[in-house]
């Protein structure tokens, strides 16, 4: 039974979606209770069996009423992904208090609030379990104008494998999957902003990301979920503590190499070759129009 939070129609609901294809029931978390309800209601309509339960999940009387409805509904939890997120610009020098608490919150304080009620369900039933946690490469790497971002997710990175500390006695594996730019943040961005895509203090276009990844196509949520079974499944069972990048090899590359420096494309290009418009998981009719 997973628990998924952020499950909107691209990366929490294909994930959502992912598992459920599996044979996982699903509960799916959004704020938004629409959101909840919209991806719940695709899983169901594909023959899976889904709930919504929506909540903020930084407010901890919410949570706990979160995972007791779960409990309540399917017996038991043993699947979390943690990939409720939310993003605003701003330097070190120009962040706004409440946007830096605000997204501290959602990246750390969610994941605690959420894979302590979850592993206490856990350990009370003599469960094991596996809780994901989707991180960036901001985790990673600082990028200008998203300091909070970049430090929020840099936490979330040794949450991951502090967390997988103090769980493993219990048999409940922690980890993480780390994604850069996911194609349709990209695409859809690039076509809002005219072809440019301003980024929080650095301006960056669709193809500077293009240029910047080994494999040459940047990933998309159906990688990220592909990544989240696996590491669910048992065939991950002696893995924990772990931080699986799935980005392409942007993360590997010497810093002064441009890969895509040698063979430049356009983002109308990729757009028309490469990229997928993808829903839940699966590609729309018009993908290719």
């Amino acid at each position: 039974m997973a628990l998924v939070t952020g499950a909107n129609r691209h990366l929490g609901g294909t994930i959502a979606a992912f598992m459920a294809a599996e044979g996982a029931r699903v509960a799916c978390n959004d704020r938004d209770a629409a959101v909840a309800e919209e991806t719940a209601a695709v899983i169901r309509a594909r023959g899976g069996e889904a709930l919504a339960v929506p909540g903020d999940i930084t407010d901890e009387a919410t949570v706990a009423a979160i995972v007791r409805r779960v409990v309540d509904t399917y017996g038991y939890v043993d699947v979390l992904v943690n990939n409720a997120g939310v993003q605003s610009k701003g330097s070190l020098l120009e962040v706004p208090l409440d946007d830096w608490q605000r997204q501290l919150s959602v990246y750390l304080t969610g994941p605690l609030l959420l894979t302590r009620a979850v592993a206490r369900v856990l350990i009370a039933q003599g469960r094991p379990g596996s809780i994901i946690n989707i991180l960036s490469t901001s985790a990673h790497q600082g990028r200008p104008g998203t300091i909070a971002y970049c430090t929020a997710k840099g936490g979330q990175l040794n949450f991951t494998r502090a967390a997988a500390m103090d769980l493993a006695p219990y048999g409940i594996r922690v980890n993480a999957i780390t994604p850069t730019a996911l194609e349709h943040s990209v695409v859809q961005a690039s076509a809002a902003a005219g072809g440019a895509r301003p980024t929080f203090g650095a301006t960056l276009t669709a193809e500077d990301f293009l240029r910047g990844i080994p494999l040459g196509r940047l990933p998309r949520t159906t990688d990220i979920a592909h990544a989240a079974v696996f590491l669910a499944s048992d065939e991950a069972s002696m893995i924990t503590g772990h931080d699986l990048h799935v980005d392409g090899g942007a993360l590997a590359r010497y810093w002064a190499w441009v890969p895509g420096a040698t063979r430049p494309v356009t983002l109308e290009e990729y757009r028309r070759t490469q990229a997928r418009e993808l829903a839940w998981g699966e590609e729309r009719a018009s993908d290719h129009g």
